[in-house]
């Protein structure tokens, strides 16, 4: 499953560049425009999707170092305490 969340990565990023570059050099009355510009957006937002889910399924198997963040009982306040 990672490999083809990989290789969907790659061909989201590539649909990306490839209709954003059409989108920027098209004519702006032109239809096509409309198209790739939908098909830019739409590969960003797979290709950002699937690169979050490599990054946590990297960090799940121990692929890569887990970011520093702040634990969440550190973020909870204990009972009995007012700020």
């Amino acid at each position: 499953m990672p490999k083809l969340i990989a290789i969907l990565n790659v061909v989201a990023w590539a649909g990306f560049w490839a209709f954003g570059y059409i989108a920027l050099t098209s004519s702006s009355g032109d239809a096509n425009l409309t198209v790739a510009v939908f098909l830019a957006a739409l590969g960003a937002a797979v290709g950002i999707v699937a690169w979050l889910w490599l990054v946590r399924h990297s960090e799940a198997t121990g692929y890569a170092k887990r970011s520093n963040q702040v634990p969440r009982e550190h973020h909870r306040q204990p009972e009995g305490q007012v700020r």
